[in-house]
């Protein structure tokens, strides 16, 4: 079975910016994604629960999203004034898809 090349974007971002993140995926091209609440974690300031103080809004999401190697510069251009102020991280991670035609 043929696999293809992709990246792996994940933001884990406060969820009053969904929004906005949604935003800057369609600005990207990116018609596909996934959103999952986040019920804690650990970072540079301690370790924190969904119940706890994490930041402005009732806790953080996880978007995650499979994007052609082509489409990973404008995606994180459109992400980062996103995240410029708000508490949230990005990863990209080299994976392999099935039909490619999707992404």
């Amino acid at each position: 079975m043929q696999m293809h090349e992709a990246r792996r974007v994940e933001v884990i971002i406060e969820a009053v910016m969904e929004k906005q993140v949604i935003r800057a995926l369609k600005e990207a091209g990116v018609t596909g994604f996934t959103i999952l609440p986040v019920l804690g974690g650990s970072g540079r300031s301690g370790q924190w629960t969904r119940e706890g103080n994490v930041g402005r809004a009732s806790g953080m999401i996880a978007v995650i999203c499979l994007i052609a190697p082509a489409r990973l510069d404008a995606l994180l251009e459109a992400l980062f004034p996103v995240l410029n102020d708000h508490i949230g991280v990005v990863s990209v991670t080299e994976t392999s898809i099935l039909r490619a035609e999707r992404f």
